[in-house]
């Protein structure tokens, strides 16, 4: 009977153990969001080469970034990632033979931030490739910030339009080829939508669309 005892109190230990994991890896989620509503205590200075690891709902694909190529876009790639800025960001604008276009965050309080801490441009050093990833941009000057894209086919053409490529996929490009395009041209996301209401906007109104489940800095 004893024992019995015993194993019960150890039950009620497991399960208090387990609430207190689950509130410590909450409060640590809300630091980490916290940390990134402030752009200016994030800027990193990214490796000559690194890998980023992405994990989607479709798999994983690997960008390989050279900060020769475009060293501004490499720097704040490289500084999203590390922080999880990508985590649970949704693939919106995927055009079949075009681009895969996502970075915009899941809560919109954080892209808030993000918005007015924009890049200089960079001159073009490697070509729109195939798997070769850039960063959005105006036709202003000086509007690239978080959202990017992943080039499908040889969109050299977009070069003369300043888009610097910064990195490559290298692994997984066919993961990337099967991200959802369903919407289609004519149906794409409002991004000024995306802006004020984030992932609640999309899950209700695009729900097929795939989506990060984490981004990391590989070795």
């Amino acid at each position: 009977m004893q024992r019995h005892r015993v194993a019960r109190g150890g039950g009620r230990v497991v399960l208090a153990l387990g609430v207190l994991f689950a509130i410590g890896a909450a409060a640590r989620a809300q630091d980490a969001l916290e940390q990134l509503k402030d752009p200016s205590q994030l800027a990193e200075t990214a490796p000559a080469a690194y890998r980023a690891l992405f994990d989607t709902s479709q798999g994983a694909f690997i960008v390989e970034v050279h900060r020769e190529w475009a060293p501004l876009a490499a720097d704040r790639f490289y500084t999203l990632v590390k922080n999880g800025f990508y985590d649970e960001t949704r693939f919106f604008r995927v055009v079949s033979g075009f681009v895969a276009q996502f970075g915009m965050h899941a809560d919109p309080s954080v892209q808030a931030k993000w918005q007015t801490a924009r890049m200089k441009d960079e001159p073009v050093v490697q070509s729109n490739t195939r798997g070769r990833v850039s960063f959005t941009q105006e036709s202003m000057p000086g509007t690239r910030f978080t959202m990017v894209f992943i080039n499908y086919a040889d969109n050299s053409r977009l070069d003369k339009s300043g888009f610097a490529a910064f990195g490559e996929v290298v692994s997984g490009m066919d993961v990337v080829d099967t991200l959802y395009s369903g919407y289609g041209t004519d149906n794409t996301p409002d991004q000024r939508r995306i802006l004020r209401q984030g992932n609640a906007y999309l899950l209700e109104h695009y729900p097929m669309l795939d989506y990060v489940k984490t981004a990391r800095i590989g070795e």
